[in-house]
């Protein structure tokens, strides 16, 4: 019998389990460890930060759901791996054996990067968890009653963009419905060399469809922006021209402001001697195994993938949600096909695709494969993609509750685009 150990109950942690489990014999056991005793469908934390859903609607308690498909959960934090020994130790104390390791924690929000930065001890708000898009709607409640400027962006080296563009656009749609958006300027600060950059270089006509889309919504904005730090009521950032060199310095004045910030691995990941690179992301091979140690896997944010080209100032490569899908199922047959004695030889499918609400329309973009040159190079707008993102919610939450093993990114999402052939590139 092996024992596999999966870190993290979120968007890759809970779909391995599921596969996992439908994929190895009974004999086999299979454990979630997570400090959370929740999964949080993080794509809806925009709409949670404005009030558009509530926390029970974007949660839902892991260990019935995982009881149901005889998978073991253990709500408690790793404080450290022992790679060497194929041990996790837990908060408390508590030693787990493992046979694989399948880390799929997600990023550190390293907020301490800037100074100021932070919903915590800082003067910023994020929505990359559920808890910080409640305490953004706590704060937006109060902040209608007075409205002011708003800054919406990205800090350095921040790599998933598309979040910050999708929250400009919503809380534009939520502040004109309520008649106040007259009240409310916004600019967006990032540190793409341009908007529509995405951390891809680019998206087809994503530049200037975007462009449009922010003058059509009298959204301002600074882009190689290099945020240096944050005060109350005020961000700091350098904006640096084509060739690094300082071409204005900013204070830009707001009254409520949501910076995603930089990513880096989580403690007891990054401490694993040879596992990660210097931001403590989890070095892999082509089959999503670490190159240190071969039995342990990685997928999702926390995985190391080099920025698609060298920007002036530093951004990071998204990783979304088809990606991390096709990474997680990868990992679920190489480790069966070891557990059989054959060779592992399943790779992941490397290209971006994403639908991006924009409050009452929304953009679709597919990059294949995600670094240049590519095959497909596409971004397209419309209320339909609105709509596309509202039922791939219902989806993946009924995926969650019903312990569904299937992957649905390519049946649901290229489906909902009109071009699933895409899915055989």
């Amino acid at each position: 019998m092996a024992h596999i150990v999966i870190m993290g109950a979120g968007l890759g942690g809970m779909p391995a389990a599921y596969e996992m489990r439908a994929m190895l014999g009974a004999q086999h056991k299979v454990t979630v460890v997570s400090a959370l005793d929740y999964f949080q469908f993080v794509p809806s934390n925009p709409w949670v930060a404005v009030g558009w859903r509530q926390r029970d609607e974007v949660i839902l308690k892991v260990e019935p759901l995982l009881a149901r498909k005889n998978i073991a959960f253990i709500g408690k934090a790793v404080t450290q791996i022992d790679a060497e020994a194929s041990s996790l130790t837990l908060d408390g104390g508590q030693t787990l054996a493992y046979d694989y390791l399948v880390i799929t924690t997600g990023p550190k929000l390293s907020f301490d990067e800037v100074p100021g930065a932070g919903p915590v001890n800082g003067h910023t708000h994020s929505i990359c968890s559920v808890d910080h898009a409640q305490k953004f709607w706590a704060d937006y409640q109060e902040f209608l009653k007075a409205p002011g400027p708003v800054i919406i962006g990205a800090m350095p080296m921040a790599s998933c963009f598309g979040p910050a563009y999708e929250f400009a656009f919503i809380l534009d749609a939520d502040l004109r419905k309520r008649k106040q958006r007259h009240q409310v300027p916004i600019t967006f600060v990032t540190s793409e060399p341009y908007i529509g950059h995405l951390g891809l270089g680019g998206v087809g006509d994503s530049k200037s469809m975007m462009e449009s889309e922010m003058r059509g919504h009298d959204i301002k904005w600074i882009t190689n922006a290099k945020t240096t730090k944050v005060e109350a009521g005020k961000l700091f950032t350098t904006q640096l021209d084509d060739q690094g060199n300082v071409l204005k310095e900013h204070e830009v004045p707001f009254k409520l402001a949501m910076m995603l910030p930089a990513f880096k691995g989580v403690d007891p990941v990054a401490a694993v001697p040879r596992l990660c690179n210097p931001r403590g992301f989890v070095l892999i091979d082509e089959f999503q195994r670490s190159k240190a140690y071969r039995n342990i896997f990685s997928a999702g944010v926390c995985v190391a993938i080099p920025p698609v080209e060298v920007t002036v100032v530093p951004t990071g490569a998204p990783k979304t949600g088809y990606m991390i899908e096709t990474m997680v199922s990868a990992i679920v047959r190489n480790i069966a096909d070891e557990l059989k004695g054959a060779t592992p030889n399943a790779k992941a499918t490397w290209n971006a695709i994403c639908l991006a609400d924009m409050g009452d329309t929304g953009a679709a973009f597919v990059a294949l494969p995600q670094i240049p040159p590519r095959n497909v190079n596409w971004f397209k707008k419309g209320k339909w993609v609105h709509l596309a993102k509202i039922a791939f919610e219902k989806y993946f939450m009924s995926k969650m509750r019903n312990g569904n093993s299937e992957p649905i990114y390519e049946k649901y999402v290229l489906k909902a685009m009109g071009i699933e052939r895409l899915a055989e590139k």
